[in-house]
């Protein structure tokens, strides 16, 4: 859940609970108001008949009244001090509906005498007039909640505006160039603190990453001379004469891990270069002619195992690549489509305008996600023959020039798609 919509949560339910508390509070305050106000009206008009029934009673008269709204005669029970005020609910004899009234009821002495005053007073007015409360009162919370959630919104996202500024760059940061990334200062001191902090890892990340670049580029550039040197001297070793099998065994075993250890010093220098972007592309390259001219150089290999070639091209397949890193690409795919074979396999290759597919049957089980494109990790069942860095180069090649590198394995077959990045 978003940080902005938990915080309208917490913020709706606060105020949902106040309104609904004040909204209480206006109500039952309107309504005894209004009892309040009926009951004085109610006291006065008794307090208007008891006069009336003592001017009465001083002509010596005997005072019966019934009505709807009003009952006065005499009762044989005690008087009541104080008059007894209640909500009831009858039938309208006009209507037969039923309807609430306010009831004042009391025994009071006249001359002597105990009469029974019951007086009522319509609650419909009341009930009009609430009814009428109700709904304003409703309409205005609402509208009232409906401001304040929609102000929270707008005032929110403004005030989250510049971390938002800052995620997208997080988001966006590029290894090789995270250098050109810096996060502004802004109003609230907690995002100039994060701001800040992330500024200084900023510089460390970059400074990190350009020392392990020029430590990987050195290293490997000073790598090259010393094995080519110990390769001449272990293959002028390997034509003398008078050494034994065993020893001749020990001198291949060793050129063949100066052999690995060169091609790893190759690719760790190709990757290198990659990433300083010194392949520069000038014009589109077309994969498919370089897909055409390694089958003709791989033939003896594809011989040797007995593959069955199938090539299905319906288009030629260009990107913007610079010529040697699409013989780099092509010939890692290839390569290992070819190397990772069985004897009698599928080969097959499928170009058209917009993407290029190289397939290949194999006994290897397919290639776990978290080792696929990872520096020497390797292939199952490979052993030490690889340098497990073909695939990371050719990925590290279509990432820097906008194309798309994607394998599936299904029933043993392996397949690698490469087409360029839709924006």
């Amino acid at each position: 859940m978003r940080l902005l919509t938990r915080t309208t949560i917490y913020f709706l339910t606060v105020m949902v609970t106040l309104t609904g508390a004040c909204a209480f509070f206006l109500y039952h305050e309107f309504s005894r108001g209004l009892d309040k106000k009926t009951d004085g009206e109610l006291i006065g008009e008794e307090i208007q008949w008891i006069r009336y029934l003592q001017a009465e009673a001083d002509n010596g008269t005997t005072f019966i009244l019934k009505t709807n709204d009003i009952s006065i005669y005499p009762v044989a029970v005690p008087v009541t001090q104080f008059p007894e005020l209640s909500n009831v609910q009858a039938t309208d004899p006009v209507d037969g509906s039923r309807k609430f009234y306010r009831v004042l009821s009391q025994v009071i002495p006249v001359n002597g005498v105990a009469y029974q005053l019951n007086l009522k007073k319509s609650q419909e007015q009341k009930a009009v007039l609430i009814t009428n409360f109700t709904r304003v009162l409703i309409l205005v919370f609402v509208l009232l909640l409906l401001s304040a959630l929609i102000f929270n919104w707008i005032i929110s996202r403004n005030l989250w505006a510049p971390f938002q500024k800052t995620l997208e760059k997080i988001r966006g940061a590029k290894l090789d160039q995270i250098q050109s990334i810096r996060y502004e200062k802004t109003d609230t001191v907690e995002f100039n603190d994060l701001n800040a902090s992330l500024n200084e890892m900023t510089d460390k990340i970059h400074q990190d990453y350009i020392t392990m670049k020029e430590f990987t580029e050195n290293a490997a550039h000073e790598m090259q001379t010393p094995i080519a040197v110990i390769q001449s001297k272990l293959e002028l070793l390997l034509q003398d004469p008078q050494l034994s099998p065993g020893q001749a065994d020990s001198i291949m075993a060793a050129s063949d891990s100066l052999g690995r250890l060169g091609k790893l010093n190759e690719s760790l220098l190709l990757l290198a270069k990659i990433e300083n972007n010194q392949f520069r592309p000038e014009q589109r390259t077309d994969l498919t002619g370089i897909v055409e001219k390694y089958l003709a150089l791989f033939s003896e290999l594809i011989q040797d195992k007995k593959l069955v070639v199938e090539k299905d091209f319906t288009g030629h397949f260009s990107a913007l690549l610079h010529p040697l890193l699409a013989d780099s690409i092509v010939v890692n795919l290839l390569g290992n489509a070819i190397k990772y074979n069985y004897e009698g396999g599928r080969l097959r290759i499928v170009s058209t305008a917009g993407s290029i597919e190289i397939q290949n049957s194999s006994h290897l089980p397919p290639i776990e996600n978290e080792r696929l494109f990872k520096r020497f990790a390797g292939l199952p069942g490979e052993g030490k023959t690889s340098t497990g860095l073909g695939l990371a180069v050719a990925k590290k090649i279509a990432d820097n020039n906008q194309l798309d590198l994607r394998y599936t394995a299904t029933n043993g077959v392996h397949t690698f798609l490469v087409s360029e990045k839709k924006e």
